[in-house]
């Protein structure tokens, strides 16, 4: 095999130039509340036939490399997920990743069938590919919004469970024209059920060979880590069961695993997980071709949009929501938040890459559905939380944690910022009274750092470090935000500071 270097030499320069950019979109949608993955499709679409000219039109590649985007995708969310708070919501999780998504399916396919003209294996694989939610876009927009932990646990642990579902589904309606029957709802609990399975197994030996094999060399764990996820994915694909069950069971096992370079790991899958996202929302976007989208799709897209976020997800959500109750305002806002990214569009190249009939039209509707309602969905979280009253007033972005792990001693360092809304100002350190083993060992102000007494008093803007043994981390956390959100009394009073 040869290379032209000259053209290898562009394409690295093309990379280049679009990594750096896709990082400064990052910084700057932050700032502006504009959700980043549009600029990443937008890049795509600038470099393909509509803007430079670079052709990108093979759906098997495009089905292939998406498929290994959404597994490190998937692999950074079990790895970076606590499971104490997942715990409490996963059967919820479920029930929305599974039920709620077999519902959500029905009602688009129905309503696409006769209010959109779509025959009826067209309809139903609208709904399969516009049903889940995207696990990338929930994680990065969430990050705005002060939102209840059960909430955000919530939706990230339906994010992170339904990719696995609808792959098997969409996969098997590309590939069976003549219908589906009792052997297809077989086919989806045995691919899930065998998927999880391995992730189990695989996860347990992947966390006990780490605690016991000394590697060479801290870089080492990271792709090690990596390689077992991968190996999670791979296995069960290889027996026709849910690579994506797998992965997303067996990080989460290994996240949550005393692990030694747990930092370093988590850092470098956040690193591939950002690289897969832009690479794969870059690669949709050349896939996507605006010449061939006309005024009808995007009318189409419109209603199935409509159809999806105000009839079937609303409904989804409240019928999958019975298996744990919860207050209406928090449905109404996790109905809402259910965004949609790259995995319904690149679960439509499954079809597309199938040569099903119609599957271009699909892959065009969901396409500019993702966009219109990414763009309306995302910016408006902020609004719709402080509308149904589900944003934390007691924690107004007024502390802001953040941890390492001290490995030898089986703690972590925290460390805290003190914003201009906290009560901790005018807290004397002993007066924080953390848990026994807890202390805080240096504060950082205007630039200076100092070694605090019980009776230095903290101020806005201070840093505080505070070292933590594992066993009392969470207690902690939770000591240094009820001070903050209620001052020094926080012992003696509520959770609604009376």
């Amino acid at each position: 095999m040869t290379f032209d270097v000259p053209t290898l030499d562009h394409a690295l320069l093309v990379g280049a130039g679009v990594l750096l950019l896709a990082i400064l979109a990052v910084r700057l949608s932050v700032g502006v509340g504009f959700p980043s993955l549009l600029v990443y499709l937008l890049i795509g679409v600038g470099l393909g036939d509509a803007g430079i000219g670079l052709h990108f039109s093979d759906a098997q590649v495009a089905h292939a490399l998406g498929f290994a985007a959404l597994m490190i995708i998937l692999a950074e969310g079990g790895l970076t997920t606590p499971w104490r708070q997942i715990k409490p919501v996963l059967s919820v999780g479920l029930s929305l990743a599974t039920f709620g998504v077999a519902i959500s399916i029905g009602l688009v396919a129905v309503l696409a069938h006769f209010m959109l003209d779509f025959d009826w294996r067209t309809a139903v694989l609208l709904g399969a590919v516009a049903s889940p939610t995207d696990a990338a876009a929930v994680f990065s927009m969430l990050r705005r919004v002060p939102l209840p932990r059960r909430i955000t646990a919530t939706l990230e642990a339906e994010s992170g469970l339904n990719d696995a579902p609808t792959v098997v589904i969409v996969t098997l309606v590309s590939t069976h024209a003549s219908g589906l029957g009792w052997s297809a709802l077989g086919e989806v609990v045995y691919e899930l059920a065998i998927g999880a399975l391995v992730g189990v197994v695989i996860g347990w030996l992947g966390a006990q060979a780490m605690r016991r094999i000394a590697l060479p060399s801290s870089g080492l764990y990271p792709l090690t880590v990596m390689a077992i996820a991968v190996l999670a994915y791979a296995t069960p694909a290889s027996i026709h069961a849910s690579g994506f069950a797998g992965v997303y069971v067996a990080t989460l096992l290994l996240g949550n695993a005393d692990l030694p370079h747990r930092a370093a790991t988590r850092s470098f899958a956040e690193g591939l997980a950002w690289l897969a996202q832009i690479g794969l929302f870059v690669m949709l976007g050349l896939l996507a071709s605006p010449g061939r989208i006309g005024w009808d799709v995007v009318g189409t897209a419109i209603v199935a949009g409509v159809l999806l976020t105000l009839v079937a997800r609303p409904v989804s959500v409240a019928l999958s929501t019975l298996v744990k109750p919860m207050p209406w305002r928090e449905a109404a806002f996790i109905s809402w938040a259910g965004l949609r990214g790259a995995v319904p569009i690149v679960l439509a190249t499954i079809p597309l890459a199938a040569a099903v009939p119609q599957s271009t039209r699909l892959f065009d509707v969901v396409f500019v559905m993702v966009v219109i309602f990414t763009l309306i969905t995302g910016p408006t979280l902020p609004f719709a939380a402080k509308v149904l009253k589900v944003a934390r007033r007691s924690e107004p972005r007024d502390l802001d944690v953040e941890a390492a792990p001290l490995e030898r001693i089986a703690a972590d360092l925290l460390q805290v910022r003190i914003s201009p809304v906290s009560r901790l100002h005018g807290v004397e350190v002993g007066e924080l009274r953390l848990p026994s083993g807890a202390s805080v060992s240096l504060v950082v102000r205007d630039g200076q750092s100092l070694v605090p007494e019980g009776r230095t008093v903290l101020r806005h803007g201070d840093d505080l470090l505070v070292v933590a043994p594992r066993s009392v981390r969470e207690a902690t956390e939770q000591r240094l935000r009820d001070v903050s959100a209620r001052g020094r009394l926080a012992k003696w009073l509520n959770s609604t500071g009376r």
